[in-house]
């Protein structure tokens, strides 16, 4: 401790002051130093005053400051005490009210990527306190114990502290001034500091009168002297009345320091001299250092927040109390955060508040489950930002309804590494300056990629070492593995929870393993040595050839020596061939994509955001047993990311995280690109593998590439893929890049409804054949596909709507759908729900339309009348040839009245039984298979009776023919549907 803090520690409170001015005549600032306790009342300013007078200095009457190095504060007489209090709290009263009003504003400002979770989103409406653990110097310096979450989870249970209570006495009942706030990368210290400042604009921190926050980040860019005050004024102007303050005993002032990692402090005396004075111009880092010494502004008090391997950048002995930020270490604060902020009024967008908020509760039960169950995820979330990271995701999951999407997954989580590395270096101290995140990408990126090509998401201390310590050759960058271990190893490696790899490392979230593998090989850090010594030596001969060309042509101009520049442009030879090399790693990238993207041992997994949902929710069912074997790893979302990456934006973010990836890189790689993945496109994908690649068209972001891609899919199958509101819009939007028309689109099984329909209509519009049964569709949906069909760019000419809800109310949107459409040639309605009311509206409006060919009313409870209406008005059409009508309520008579129609005599064939007159009917075979296929979706029962009428009608006009080919047929048809109907009472079909 400097003899002038011994001597003020030994000394009452207040009775060292000091006044600096700048005295007349001198050449610098000279310091006066008085005792109070000579010069007591009235007396006492007097003889000062007569001293100032003296030396030529002039003071207001009744009010004389000292000015300390220490402490700030006035010598006056009592009957003018009252009248100081006044001029000392009206003015700086109203400037702190605007410095609140001004921090509040600014602090209050989220990113864009914030801006998803609803207009009301706020940090006050949304934060969760993190767990803070009192720590000590010794507990950081000792070695760490094995990274376990047990471990972490006891470590963070004891001796927890509240934010409020950091500047409370120490156990030796001192007052605690410096308190040192550290985390590593993820757990919240930025976002803590934010909520603490809004709380004291918010008065909800009475024990500060005056909160003066600063960025090292922003203190490390300028390095000429400046004084605290000018500094205090020049970032917060609103200070301007209330900074001649600082150092008086009344206001209680606290500096924030965030991010101490990013300032290089020097302590000792030969590097940073003491400076006790506020208005004394030296660099940011001494300030700092001496308001942390206590040797400027004793009495106020300071939080400094920085990483663990930071920490002892600041010596022990000026530092009050440790405490660590060990974030959501309980599962009921990672509950609570996924309910504040996913139960966001206008968190999913839509203008149904019901349906929303319903949708909202039910995804924070499925998340409550699932991290109940102490899933890795529960072991993720343990870092507040992996929270963030969650809740992003399922809000793009479950509410993107927009088209495009306003986002990509890729772009998440490039955002996500934004907001947690924002281009921060790795060491501060270190000369390379490598920044943090490629860093990252050259290691962690290598482990990602190896366990991706080998099948593996859990790892061994044995592999963590052959991909960090390896290549170590140098103090630096041993001293950088140092760090990194210590600040950010956790963020991305986590211990496993499974029972038998506690002491395996997984990666926070699977996911991220797939992005940073895909990073590696993006950025060219996947070389052989070969590669990496050619490009350092073409490096160097381009360099010195350029260098001695220049030199010798100088020289030849004097000597004859023109033949030497010939022998040196030889080696720029080498650069050159080099480059063509390095354009084979581009061929090499899209290669890797391609292979990746179009895997067929994937080929009936599924989809990627499935697998990323279940990752996160859960699978519903029993639980899997420890002993049982696991499925395969799966990686399908490694390529995808590959091309996100290449996407403009991410790359214009990775540009701020130091990650380049040059303009001419990227089109190279696509370039190459329409080589091997559009060419593999084209043959047949299964539907979830299709909605993978068109994911990866929108994560791709090229508007050409995914033009030329898509012109390539005249069929598009995505049967029994659950299209959510975000495929409907990735297919909406990746689609949407040509104009061509599409010759099918099955979407069977997709549950989609209204608003998928309106998300898919510019989609739907292009398609000739458009399969939409099995999907709920109910009266509602019917308004969007009759509003579909009248469109007059509709090009749609065969509708499949078996199996949904239509009803009559739909039957009614369809009719009116039916007079105005030009393009409808073939209208499938089986098992709908029509019943007579239905059929006789759409048999009222067949009249006007022109170009129907086939109608199916098969199975919806039709009685004799309304399909023999159906029939009589088809008899008048011009073009309607056929009308399925088998599995309704048909009498006898009326089936007898249906058999009687002759195509060439009415025009028209009803297909109701499989028997036509005495013969087996065309179309048998045809009906059968609508039955087995339809079976698991029809009342088993009814379709039983049904077969047993059929069976007994094709018996019955066996034994009326005599014609043994025909018989032989009857009995073909008769065994096949005894077949069904035995397969049907077993259960087996």
């Amino acid at each position: 401790m400097s003899r002038a803090m011994q001597c003020q520690s030994c000394l009452p409170w207040g009775s060292w002051t000091q006044l600096c001015q700048s005295l007349p005549g001198s050449g610098g600032t000279r310091s006066v130093y008085l005792c109070a306790a000579s010069v007591p009342g009235a007396a006492g300013s007097c003889f000062l005053r007569k001293v100032l007078q003296a030396r030529g200095i002039s003071l207001p009457r009744g009010c004389v400051r000292y000015q300390g190095g220490s402490q700030e504060h006035s010598v006056q007489p009592r009957s003018s005490r009252h009248g100081l209090s006044q001029l000392r709290n009206v003015a700086p009263s109203d400037a702190i009210k605007k410095h609140q009003k001004s921090l509040s504003a600014w602090f209050s400002h989220q990113p864009n990527e914030e801006r998803q979770f609803g207009p009301s989103f706020s940090l006050d409406a949304v934060h969760v306190d993190p767990v803070i653990r009192e720590s000590s110097l010794e507990e950081i310096l000792k070695p760490s114990p094995d990274l376990t979450i047990q471990n972490q989870l006891q470590q963070s249970c004891s001796q927890v502290i509240s934010l409020q209570n950091l500047f409370d006495v120490d156990a030796c009942g001192r007052q605690v001034k410096n308190v040192v706030l550290y985390g590593t990368v993820g757990t919240g210290k930025s976002t803590l500091i934010k909520k603490m400042v809004v709380d004291w604009c918010h008065g909800r921190l009475p024990r500060f009168e005056l909160v003066i926050p600063f960025s090292c980040e922003d203190l490390s860019h300028s390095h000429a002297p400046i004084s605290l005050r000018r500094l205090i004024t020049k970032k917060y102007q609103h200070l301007r009345d209330v900074v001649p303050m600082l150092g008086t005993s009344n206001l209680k002032v606290l500096f924030i320091l965030n991010g101490l990692e990013r300032l290089n402090l020097d302590f000792r005396l030969a590097g940073t001299e003491l400076c006790c004075d506020p208005s004394e111009p030296v660099p940011p880092s001494a300030i700092v250092v001496n308001l942390l010494r206590k040797y400027l502004l004793p009495e106020a008090s300071i939080i400094v927040t920085t990483r663990p391997s930071a920490v002892r950048r600041i010596p022990g002995k000026y530092v009050g109390r440790y405490a660590e930020i060990c974030g959501f270490s309980d599962t009921n604060l990672q509950k609570l955060y996924f309910q504040m902020r996913l139960s966001q009024p206008g968190c999913s967008g839509e203008n149904s508040v019901s349906s929303s908020s319903g949708e909202q509760e039910n995804l924070v039960e499925m998340l409550s489950r699932n991290l109940e169950r102490h899933n890795q995820i529960a072991a993720a979330c343990f870092l507040p930002s992996y929270c963030w990271l969650v809740c992003t995701t399922l809000h793009f999951l479950y509410f993107t309804r927009t088209v495009p999407p306003s986002q990509t997954l890729t772009g998440i989580y490039t955002s996500f590494l934004r907001l947690n590395f924002s281009g921060e270096v790795l060491d501060s101290t270190d000369p390379t300056n490598i920044s943090m995140m490629k860093y990252v990408a050259k290691t962690v990126g290598k482990l990602a990629y190896e366990g991706v090509m080998s099948r593996k998401t859990c790892f061994s201390e044995d592999d963590l070492q052959q991909c960090f310590e390896v290549e170590m050759k140098t103090e630096s960058e041993l001293n950088l593995l140092e760090v990194f271990r210590r600040d950010v190893f956790r963020f991305f490696l986590t211990p496993c929870v499974q029972p038998g790899k506690e002491h395996t490392f997984v990666f926070t979230i699977p996911a991220m393993q797939e992005y940073l593998a895909a990073l590696y090989v993006v950025l060219g850090e996947k070389k052989t040595l070969a590669q990496r010594l050619g490009k350092e030596l073409s490096e160097v001969i381009g360099k010195v050839s350029e260098d001695v060309v220049v030199v010798l042509n100088i020289i030849s101009k004097v000597l004859p020596l023109r033949f030497l520049p010939v022998l040196f442009n030889l080696l720029k030879i080498f650069p050159r061939y080099f480059s063509r090399l390095s354009g084979k790693d581009r061929d090499a990238i899209a290669h890797t994509m391609a292979e990746e993207l179009f895997k067929e041992e994937d080929y009936y997994n599924d989809d990627v955001l499935d697998q990323i949902n279940s990752s996160i929710l859960g699978v519903e069912g029993p639980m899997r047993h420890p002993d049982e074997a696991p499925d395969d790893e799966v990686f399908e979302l490694f390529p995808i990311f590959m091309g996100g990456i290449l996407s403009r934006r991410n790359r214009a973010i990775l540009e701020q995280l130091g990650c380049s990836i040059k303009n001419l890189a990227a089109f190279e790689i696509a370039k190459a690109m329409k080589k091997t993945v559009i060419r593999n496109s084209r043959k047949g994908l299964p539907p979830s593998e299709l909605m993978d690649y068109l994911f990866f068209l929108h994560e791709f972001q090229n508007e050409r590439f995914t033009a030329e891609a898509i012109r390539s899919l005249r069929t598009v199958n995505l049967s029994s893929v659950k299209m959510t509101p975000l495929k409907c819009s990735v297919l909406a939007s990746v689609m949407g890049t040509t104009c061509h028309e599409v010759e099918e689109l099955n979407l069977t099984s997709c549950n989609l409804d209204t608003s998928s329909l309106r998300i898919l209509f510019p989609v739907l519009l292009r398609c000739k054949a458009l399969h939409l049964q099995l999907n709920s569709l109910g009266s509602d949906a019917c308004k969007e596909i009759r509003d579909l069909l009248l469109h007059d760019k509709c090009v749609v000419s065969n509708l499949r709507l078996a199996n949904n809800p239509v009803g009559e109310q739909g039957a009614r949107y369809l009719a009116e759908a039916l007079a105005g459409n030009r393009s409808l040639t073939h209208l499938s309605l089986l098992h709908t729900a029509l019943g007579d009311r239905g059929a006789e509206v759409i048999a009222q409006h067949l009249t006007e339309n022109q170009h129907l060919q086939e109608l199916n009313l098969g199975y919806n409870s039709l009685t004799d009348a309304a399909a023999l209406h159906v029939v009589e008005v088809a008899k008048k059409h011009e073009t309607l040839d056929k009308v399925h009508l088998y599995f309704n309520d048909i009498s006898e008579d009326g089936k007898r009245a249906l058999d009687s129609l002759r195509m060439d005599r009415d025009g028209v064939r009803a297909l109701v039984f499989l028997t036509a007159g005495t013969d087996v009917s065309d179309y048998w075979s045809h009906i059968l298979n609508v039955v087995q296929r339809n079976l698991p979706f029809w009342d088993r029962e009814r379709v039983r009776q049904h077969l047993v009428l059929i069976l007994q009608d094709l018996e019955s006009s066996r034994r009326q023919t005599a014609n043994p080919w025909r018989k032989a047929k009857f009995l073909r048809v008769e065994s096949e549907v005894k077949k069904m109907l035995g397969k049907l009472q077993h259960g087996t079909l």
